[in-house]
């Protein structure tokens, strides 16, 4: 299966994290396209090819068969949100990842969010075992088909 992991990139901790997650789903036979490493080399170029990199995550969107969006953060992250929303409107299913304890007005999202994701789960942030999230993460593609 292929699945694009959505999520913030912007610190050394988020990336650590997604890619510990990322290396795990692959584990599991699943090609996993993770924008902070598939489509970096756009944005590393001299000067930077914005419109590289986001034709590389758009692409990679419409090649995937469901988005795992890691929705963490007193507000999700707008590009992450972007990719939940081009998903939603393409008929890619969305898995979302909570492991963020501030609340949101809609079981701990925004509505708009919580209500296009096909699956959630919640997970407390003291809990940082990604081998237990990435099962959690395929049984939940499983339950949607997938």
């Amino acid at each position: 299966m292929n699945v694009y992991l959505a999520g913030p990139l912007f610190t050394q901790a988020e990336r650590r994290w997604l890619r510990g997650l990322c290396e795990r789903l692959g584990s599991d036979g699943h090609h996993v396209f993770l924008p902070q490493d598939d489509a970096e080399a756009p944005l590393l170029a001299d000067p930077p090819d914005f419109h590289g990199a986001f034709e590389a995550c758009r692409d990679a969107i419409d090649a995937c068969d469901a988005v795992v969006a890691v929705l963490d953060g007193a507000d999700v992250d707008s590009g992450t949100a972007w990719e939940c929303g081009y998903a939603y409107a393409h008929g890619k299913p969305v898995v979302a990842v909570r492991t963020d304890f501030r609340g949101g007005e809609d079981q701990g999202l925004n509505l708009m969010l919580r209500r296009s994701a096909d699956a959630i789960l919640e997970r407390p942030a003291t809990d940082e075992d990604l081998d237990a999230l990435a099962a959690d993460i395929v049984a939940a593609l499983g339950k949607l088909g997938l």
